[in-house]
């Protein structure tokens, strides 16, 4: 084809401005526009058929109720630390009070102890006497704190309440305490010493 072949060619197939607008709209009828660009509030789904307005209003209606739940939940968080820290100090003050009495109850055992020191000339009699006063006293002072003594004799042997310090030959059954060295004692059911006991090892060979 010859230079002058293809210029006319070229003159034949070159479409006008009109004819490329036209094509241009004819192609854009058939292709739907980009979702993406489409109003939301046009869309018949949109919000369960809310218009914009009112989805607005839903979502800070939310924001606002989000913002109340989480001013109760930090209400409610320092209300229970406050609790939580209240009983820790109301169980620290019952602790010192429980010791404070013990304390004072113990004053006077010690003040019958120097009395009967401090006697002159006091028969043994006197001083059993006193002495039984003041046992008397350090006992009660003693159950107000709740301290049990234990004496274990004849019971099976306890290495939760027992301490052995010896295994003898006997008729009593093994395992059964036969004597006690020194006795035990509980605070609260808790164990305050463990009394030293001698078990029997079973019956004599």
């Amino acid at each position: 084809m010859d230079e002058r072949q293809s210029s006319d060619f070229s003159a034949d197939n070159e479409a006008t401005p009109d004819e490329a607008t036209s094509e241009i709209l004819s192609v854009g009828e058939g292709q739907d526009a980009n979702p993406n660009d489409r109003d939301p509030s046009c869309d018949p789904d949109f919000a369960d058929g809310m218009s914009m307005e009112e989805a607005i209003a839903a979502l800070k209606a939310t924001e606002t109720e989000l913002a109340s739940m989480r001013e109760a939940f930090l209400r409610a968080r320092a209300e229970t630390e406050n609790a939580r820290r209240q009983a820790k100090e109301e169980i620290e003050k019952s602790r010192k009070f429980a010791v404070e009495r013990f304390a004072s109850d113990l004053l006077g055992v010690k003040d019958a102890l120097e009395l009967a020191l401090s006697t002159q000339n006091a028969s043994f009699e006197q001083l059993r006497e006193g002495v039984q006063l003041t046992l008397k006293q350090l006992n009660s002072a003693f159950e107000k704190a709740r301290i049990v003594e234990t004496d274990p004799t004849g019971q099976p042997f306890d290495p939760h309440l027992h301490q052995a310090v010896q295994m003898v030959e006997g008729d009593a059954p093994a395992n059964t305490v036969v004597s006690v060295f020194q006795k035990g004692y509980l605070i609260s059911e808790r164990v305050l010493r463990p009394a030293m006991v001698t078990v029997s090892s079973g019956g004599k060979k």
